[in-house]
């Protein structure tokens, strides 16, 4: 049983460092493709060399409004991605129990998924302060996603643990962690983990427009304006890598609650 456990350990650290390796070899690729469409063109203005990024983003991390900006536009964006996901949650919870409700909400969010983001950021800068543009963006795109993840999580329960639940005189709490949980926690997993990524995207985006102080989106478009590639690509590279760390992190902790709230219903 020992030597099993063992080999099977040693199979998924294998497994692991090939998909390591692969990952690296593929990045490596790309650059190197990177490089020579680069050398090809020849004109940095249009087209700057990875060197030349890996430089500027050196040059960028070593100011400190560099780490002033990452966190006031991580902080932004976050802010309506957490409220999103709560309002979310509450809209689909409040749409299963009421018809009414239902018939209110669910074209006001066929419309908001249909709507271009960059129509709401216009609407929004008439009607907000351009600080808070990006909050209201990143809430306004992700809230449509988790809706529809936990409304079907919810359509998923099982009627016969209901009624089991409702036969052994369940109070709401205990069926809501026995019952509702396990067939909503996976559905709001995955519309955590698909929601970052577009919170990210279009709160940037409404950062390029609405250009409040102190932002990512803000650097990007004077990259742009003054026709700075490098700082253009060094913060196009900052935008990916922080999305990439946000949602690693965020599934991460989503997964260990996940598995805590198991392991105390099965241990009740």
């Amino acid at each position: 049983m020992m030597h099993s456990i063992t080999r099977s350990k040693k199979q998924e650290e294998s497994s692991r460092a090939a998909r390591i390796l692969r990952g690296a070899a593929a990045a490596v690729f790309w650059l190197l493709v990177w490089e020579l469409a680069a050398r090809c063109v020849g004109r940095e203005i249009l087209l700057v060399s990875p060197s030349a990024v890996a430089q500027r983003l050196w040059q960028l991390m070593g100011e400190t409004s560099f780490y002033a900006t990452l966190m006031t536009s991580i902080g932004r964006i976050m802010a309506g991605f957490l409220l999103a996901l709560i309002c979310g949650a509450l809209l689909a919870v409040l749409c299963r129990a009421s018809s009414l409700a239902r018939a209110l909400f669910v074209p006001l969010l066929g419309i908001v998924k249909a709507t271009p983001v960059a129509s709401f950021i216009i609407l929004a800068l008439v009607w907000i302060p351009s600080g808070r543009v990006p909050v209201f963006i990143s809430f306004l795109i992700v809230v449509p996603v988790v809706w529809a993840n936990v409304s079907a999580g919810l359509e998923r329960v099982d009627v016969r643990l209901l009624e089991m639940a409702h036969m052994y005189g369940f109070s709401p709490m205990k069926k809501l962690r026995a019952v509702y949980l396990p067939s909503v926690l996976p559905h709001f997993v995955a519309a955590a983990s698909a929601g970052l990524g577009l919170a990210w995207k279009s709160g940037v985006a409404a950062e390029v427009l609405a250009r409040p102080r102190l932002s990512v989106g803000s650097a990007l478009y004077n990259a742009k304006i003054y026709i700075e590639t490098a700082d253009l690509f060094a913060w196009t590279a900052v935008v990916v890598v922080l999305s990439m760390l946000l949602e690693k992190l965020l599934l991460g902790g989503l997964r260990a609650l996940v598995a805590r709230l198991r392991l105390r219903m099965e241990v009740k």
